[in-house]
């Protein structure tokens, strides 16, 4: 799978959130932008995206993922 793919797909399956990708293969880094996601806790983040990506992990298309959530006002402010 591609970086462009896990992009594209979670852009499209949540609303309000910017999609960063890193990685190839099947190892992606994610960084989420959106203040909705940004507002759950950890736990409620991390299932918002897991459910668009079990599909996947589950074929092993992914095998690793790692999150980073920010609002875009915390996003905006690391430039």
């Amino acid at each position: 799978m591609q970086a462009i793919e896990v992009k594209n797909l979670l852009e499209a399956k949540l609303a309000n959130t910017q999609v960063e990708v890193e990685g190839e293969g099947c190892n992606f880094q994610l960084n989420l932008i959106g203040d909705e996601l940004a507002a759950l806790s950890a736990v409620k983040r991390q299932q918002q995206v897991y459910a668009h990506l079990n599909p996947w992990i589950a074929d092993g298309s992914i095998h690793a993922v790692t999150m980073k959530f920010f609002s875009r006002a915390d996003w905006a402010a690391r430039s």
